[in-house]
């Protein structure tokens, strides 16, 4: 059975994961990117982080962008959902603060879904902020729609 997931499940999904497949337009293509975010309930936003580069440059000129996380158990049993929103790149202290807020929320994910050493929850973070300071964006969520099958 196959039916629609309420607002509330929906969210429980997005917080719950940490890995989702970015969706954009570039010259009237679109692009699949899986990516690292963090959903802030709370404020009703993804937060996620990029180089410069296509990724980025595309959603500063089309800012229209969605974001698809599904668990799959097997073929008969999944869940997915669906956030569509706007990019909003950040700057300034605000851009620290939200990578702060992604950092930590991401760690807090992973030692509690995958029980990782402390040792890998540090060298992800600093993968994040060595070279240059990446690229921070949030994005607004405009709707929020899933779907789930159990057998």
């Amino acid at each position: 059975m196959i039916r629609n997931l309420q607002q509330d499940e929906c969210a429980n999904i997005l917080a719950s994961n940490y890995i989702g497949n970015l969706s954009y337009i570039y010259r009237d293509r679109p692009y699949v990117v899986p990516i690292t975010y963090f959903f802030d309930a709370q404020n009703n936003v993804i937060i996620g982080y990029s180089a410069e580069g296509h990724k980025i440059r595309a959603m500063r000129k089309n800012t229209s962008v969605s974001l698809g996380v599904s668990e799959i158990d097997s073929v008969n049993s999944w869940n997915s959902v669906l956030a569509q929103g706007t990019f909003k790149e950040l700057s300034g202290s605000n851009s620290k603060a939200q990578l702060h807020v992604f950092s930590l929320g991401v760690k807090d994910l992973i030692i509690y879904k995958e029980h990782r050493k402390l040792d890998f929850i540090s060298e992800f973070s600093s993968k994040i902020y060595k070279d240059d300071f990446p690229i921070v964006f949030q994005i607004k969520i405009d709707e929020l729609t899933g779907k789930i099958r159990n057998h």
